[in-house]
């Protein structure tokens, strides 16, 4: 029989899939990457449980659980479980702290003729153990900040090598007002959470580190301070790449594949797109000025109105230049002059791989 386990690092490491009976508005709160929200208690269920602890202690609590706990409601708890540990055997269930919850869980699930470990100290252990964590590996890991301008495909070279960190993968955005993805961005906790558990995968093995230069804020996510220190002092390498190939590729990967994300919307996907790109033009308008927003948005209307009829990103490419040039490049150009980074190496996006792959021994994926 399995026991319970408070051996953090190997199931996270392991990537043990976590069964969370914590209820719906604490998992929401926060949770860990492979955790699924089986509540013992719903969210109102629990308010109740809390208020009555608060009032008359634990076993008046534990008797107001057990009058909760209808027929009914134990059968559904019970069936969900029972599914979760068909299909994973080697999981754990946790609640907040490790406490009543846990062993609540553990007593229905042994009437069943089922043992199924938890793990120590619940949710708080596992969160605490995690912070400990990114605070030891930030500090520790050997980072090489890939940077360069806007467009000049910093992501999708680091998810070409294989000891990297893709910070905007974590976060589900690309970084800039424009960068919403078709995925909703995790809350700041898990954000933290995934990034904890990467670098302590990383650290597992010795060697440089690949990671994308990137602002405090990744849309609403932000860096922890620690990794914002450890990338300020690691040296860099610079990604340079000519101006029309930047705003070729943000095209692309923007307007062109960006269409994927409204195919189920109930206005054309063009048209979807276009409001956005106004609304997220609109975010900045304060710092472009009155008259270059104007230009700007005129210039959008118009490439807009070319995917719409003629299905053609084409017309896009002036409005991606004039922002590059006009905008995000000047701001990367004034942030590097106030830096004295080490300087790795600099060159093309094939140039950097290739010097990633040889010169850090980062392998390619």
């Amino acid at each position: 029989m399995r026991t319970d386990t408070a051996n953090f690092t190997k199931l996270f490491l392991e990537d043990t899939p976590l069964l969370d009976i914590r209820a719906p508005v604490e998992f929401n709160r926060g949770a860990f990457p492979l955790a699924e929200n089986y509540p013992l208690l719903d969210n109102r269920q629990r308010e109740l449980i809390g208020t009555r602890y608060k009032s008359d202690g634990q076993q008046a609590a534990i008797e107001l659980g057990w009058e909760l706990a209808s027929e009914e409601v134990l059968a559904a708890r019970l069936s969900a479980w029972k599914k979760f540990i068909d299909q994973f055997p080697s999981g754990y269930l946790y609640c907040f702290r490790g406490g009543l919850r846990s062993r609540m869980a553990q007593k229905l699930l042994r009437a069943e003729g089922l043992d199924y470990p938890m793990v120590t100290g619940g949710y708080k252990a596992m969160r605490s153990f995690l912070l400990a964590e990114l605070e030891t590996q930030c500090q520790s890991l050997a980072f090489v900040v890939v940077a360069g301008h806007t467009g000049s495909g910093k992501t999708a070279l680091l998810n070409r090598v294989q000891r990297s960190v893709d910070l905007e993968g974590i976060a589900k955005h690309r970084g800039s007002s424009f960068g919403r993805t078709d995925s909703e961005q995790p809350s700041q906790i898990d954000f933290e959470n995934q990034l904890s558990i990467d670098l302590l995968k990383l650290s597992q093995q010795s060697g440089p580190v690949a990671i994308e230069d990137e602002s405090r804020l990744i849309g609403r996510c932000a860096l922890p301070p620690t990794l914002q220190a450890a990338m300020q002092s690691a040296p860099r390498v610079l990604v340079e790449e000519p101006l029309e190939a930047r705003a070729q590729r943000i095209v692309r990967d923007y307007i062109s594949d960006g269409l994927k994300r409204f195919s189920g919307s109930e206005k054309l996907p063009a048209q979807s797109l276009g409001e956005e790109l106004h609304f997220n033009l609109n975010k900045i308008r304060k710092r472009l000025g009155g008259l270059r927003y104007k230009q700007l948005d005129e210039a959008l209307t118009s490439a807009n109105r070319e995917l719409q009829q003629h299905n053609n990103s084409e017309a896009y490419i002036p409005v991606v230049t004039a922002l590059l040039r006009d905008y995000y490049d000047g701001s990367y150009d004034y942030l590097m002059k106030k830096s004295e980074h080490k300087i790795l190496f600099r060159g093309s996006h094939a140039e950097v791989q290739q010097w990633l792959v040889d010169s850090c021994q980062l392998r390619q994926k």
